[in-house]
């Protein structure tokens, strides 16, 4: 995510590492869609992979690329979890330490890269077959060097991600010096040319760096230049209450509109300059209009949304900036590349719109780790189900009927809840005096789902949801004390004597005078994730289809 993960933790108020694992998974299963649509387009063309060096089973291809994943999994909670517990016993000397065990790292590193033969450098030259992993993996494993360094510095140490990078690159730039030179060492060569060629990569590279940083500095001083304009002259708040007012109260509509607008300003600024401008705009006011209507959209969910539709940006005609890009290296037509492209991110585009009502895929309210396993699945099988579709082809061409019962499926394994909730009501309401007793009733460290209305210091009339901590077993008084609420009890209504100051209550917007005139309590009822079961037999059927005619030829 670069630059935005960053941004968030700044304009959302969490930590990186929740940023991380909130985008975890909608990532991982993007990426997991990529590759099948690349599997599906050889599949449709008839391609052919070249001539493997090393003859592996599929079982042994497949254990290879887990092992590798969980060797970066590792890597991250070995740096995160190994530096972390034992700095504190080194004492003053942890720097020293580390670094010296950095140094030596780097010179066994470079030691077993020694003993494996050079990387084919020449673009130019033929590749006949793949090459063998476990060499060339070995023989570039000290690149991990700098990562080692990036993620010491920003979850260790806690400092900050320009700080971090410095000193990540100042690794990066004694390795490009120094890894030829020593590899030569090692192996018993004595030459001075790889000393040369190490400072002309160094400098090959700073000045690379420098051109691209260009862009970069004229895009990121004209999103401020937006940004400065848009909250200077009160632009922005007429673009979100336009929106809100043409979206007609609608979220759905809402979400259309800023994801349009994201495409738009994506066309002309970066994708971090997008995220600055779109989610600076229009996040309250998606989050406002969802609890109006009874969604509490978590202030992240926004965030990724706007993210997302910024990444698309970058391919979509007619600007579509990566599309050229992409055009220029395959020598193709800019614009078809960039429709191709588009039809291709499609699951990207359907994805934020996923998990802005069903949060799970963020993993936001998961608490154990079969329900973790339960959301990972479905959520992988609904988008390689929802890439079969999109790209009509599964094991023969799909059937226009095909493609409809695919998106279904996708659609049911994405938000089981849609169907769910209309067989069963999610939520039980209360309403008036039995509110009382209801929120004496929750369990402990339990939230309250509660719409409340009420005017405010402005004039306008608010109908809204919110969720409260309820805090400890205790009386009715004590817990809407504890969400910084006082209560009195006028009749058959609730109204808000008083608002603690810094209270949760304040900080969603709740003012005195208003009313509680509603509590939802979630219902006893059976899991949403047996609305899989149609779903699959559904998809068994059409696999079963395509499996008869493609017999057929």
């Amino acid at each position: 995510m670069g630059a935005a993960a960053f941004l968030m933790v700044e304009y959302v108020g969490i930590s990186y590492i929740d940023v991380i694992r909130h985008a975890l998974l909608p990532a991982a299963i993007s990426y997991i869609a990529l590759f099948y649509i690349v599997h599906l387009e050889a599949l449709k063309a008839g391609m052919q992979g070249l001539p493997r060096s090393v003859t592996r089973t599929k079982t042994q291809a497949l254990m290879s690329f887990i092992g590798s994943f969980a060797g970066l999994c590792l890597l991250g909670a070995g740096v995160y979890y190994g530096i972390g517990w034992t700095r504190q016993y080194m004492g003053e000397y942890a720097l020293s330490i580390i670094t010296l065990a950095l140094l030596a790292s780097y010179l066994v590193l470079l030691k077993v890269a020694a003993r494996q033969p050079d990387l084919i450098n020449n673009i130019e030259d033929e590749i006949r077959s793949t090459p063998v992993p476990g060499p060339t993996i070995k023989r570039g494993l000290y690149y991990l060097l700098p990562l080692v360094v990036l993620l010491w510095c920003l979850t260790v140490e806690r400092y900050s991600p320009g700080l971090s990078a410095f000193w990540a690159t100042l690794v990066m730039v004694f390795i490009t010096l120094t890894h030829k030179t020593l590899i030569d060492m090692f192996r018993k060569e004595q030459t001075t040319t790889h000393l040369k060629e190490g400072f002309l990569d160094l400098i090959d590279g700073m000045t690379t760096g420098a051109r691209n940083m260009i862009g970069i500095g004229v895009a990121t001083a004209t999103a401020g230049i937006v940004v400065g304009a848009v909250t200077l002259t009160g632009i922005g708040l007429v673009m979100t209450e336009f929106v809100e007012w043409i979206s007609a109260g609608s979220i759905i509509l809402m979400l259309l509109f800023t994801a349009i607008i994201c495409l738009v300003l994506g066309m002309g600024l970066p994708t971090t300059a997008n995220y600055i401008v779109v989610s600076t705009l229009m996040a309250p006011v998606i989050v406002t209009l969802g609890a109006q209507h009874g969604l509490i959209v978590p202030l992240i969910a926004v965030h990724l949304f706007v993210f997302y539709f910024g990444i698309l940006a970058d391919d979509t005609p007619p600007v579509g900036l990566a599309a050229f890009a992409a055009a220029a290296i395959a020598q193709s037509d800019p614009i078809k590349t960039g429709i191709q492209g588009f039809t291709y991110d499609i699951r990207t585009a359907v994805l934020p719109f996923m998990f802005i009502f069903n949060t799970e895929l963020l993993l936001i309210g998961v608490d154990s780790i079969p329900q973790l396993v339960i959301i990972v699945f479905g959520a992988i099988a609904a988008m390689l189900v929802f890439a079969t579709a999109t790209q009509g082809h599964w094991l023969v061409k799909n059937r226009w009927y095909e493609t409809l019962g695919m998106l279904l499926i996708a659609f049911t394994l994405f938000r089981p809840d849609f169907w769910w909730d209309r067989v069963y009501p999610p939520y039980e309401i209360y309403e008036g005096h039995t509110i009382v007793t209801q929120v004496e009733a929750l369990p402990d460290q339990a939230s309250a789902r509660l719409w409340v209305a009420g005017e405010t210091l402005e004039g306008k009339q608010v109908n809204q949801m919110v969720i409260l901590p309820a805090g400890d077993q205790a009386n009715a008084e004590d817990r809407f004390r504890n969400m910084g609420l006082d209560v009195l009890v006028d009749g058959d209504e609730l109204v808000i004597d008083m608002v603690d100051f810094n209270s949760e209550a304040q900080k969603v917007g709740i003012d005195f005078d208003w009313q509680i005139h509603r509590m939802e309590v979630p219902a006893d009822r059976l899991p949403k994730q047996l609305t899989w079961i149609p779903a699959f037999i559904l998809l068994l059927f059409i696999f079963l289809g395509q499996r008869r005619r493609q017999s057929q030829f």
